[in-house]
């Protein structure tokens, strides 16, 4: 068996192997066992009691995190041209419509989200082979398709995240940093549970959140009473 590092040490002794945290006891003990040396995100997996395969059991939506999730989201707000001022005063990084479409074909995908309206959907039909694998292809569900592009991106900018459960049946978000407070950490994982609760499926039958779990980059996860987010 090989040695423990000092490190590996010290996070093995702060988690209890096997025991259920309460969610504010996760929030602050994530900070605890966290080290990397650069800013590393905080992640949660929530593994859901639904079958993804059947179309009544998908669970998708969006969340705004109160206190946002720490880092710089690059948004491109494909519109036309009567809405280009108001997506700038939003916050956009890139602005416009035929020359990001052309940049996009070229290869080009610097950005973290992309923003567009209905009418400009046609043109963007045939970049889906390049934005679908990438998670970019702007959708209706997530928001990223609306008349109010300038409302879209400031709720972007702010910390709005869209999510959905993959096909083993765990929805997994970063929703901050480790340098948010413990109080910040648990109002965000709060925030997003209660989401998904939410988001139940008429058809799921059983246990709906079967597991939840919190972890930083690179560090163990942190297991999470359910109960204790109800």
């Amino acid at each position: 068996m090989s040695k423990l590092t000092k490190n590996q040490k010290l996070v093995a002794d702060k988690v209890e192997a096997g025991k259920a945290y309460t969610l504010k006891e996760a929030a602050a003990l994530v900070k605890e066992i966290t080290t990397t040396k650069f800013e590393a995100s905080v992640d949660i997996d929530v593994r859901l009691g639904v079958d993804p395969r059947k179309a009544n059991q998908m669970v998708r939506g969006v969340v705004s995190l109160p206190n946002g999730t720490g880092k710089v989201t690059r948004v491109l707000a494909l519109c036309t041209p009567d809405q280009e001022a108001a997506a700038k005063e939003a916050g956009a990084d890139y602005v416009g419509l035929d020359e990001y479409i052309e940049k996009i074909k070229g290869g080009w995908t610097d950005v973290d989200v992309i923003i567009t309206m209905p009418s400009c959907m046609g043109k963007l039909g045939p970049l889906g082979r390049i934005l679908g694998p990438r998670g970019l292809m702007p959708n209706p569900k997530s928001g990223t398709v609306t008349m109010d592009i300038a409302k879209a991106v400031k709720e972007v900018k702010q910390g709005k995240i869209d999510f959905k459960v993959d096909k083993t049946g765990i929805v997994h978000a970063s929703i901050g940093k480790v340098t948010f407070s413990p109080e910040k950490i648990y109002e965000n994982a709060k925030e997003f549970i209660a989401t998904i609760i939410k988001l139940k499926p008429a058809a799921a039958k059983g246990t709906y959140v079967k597991s939840i779990f919190l972890s930083s980059t690179m560090s163990i996860g942190i297991k999470v009473d359910p109960k204790s987010v109800e």
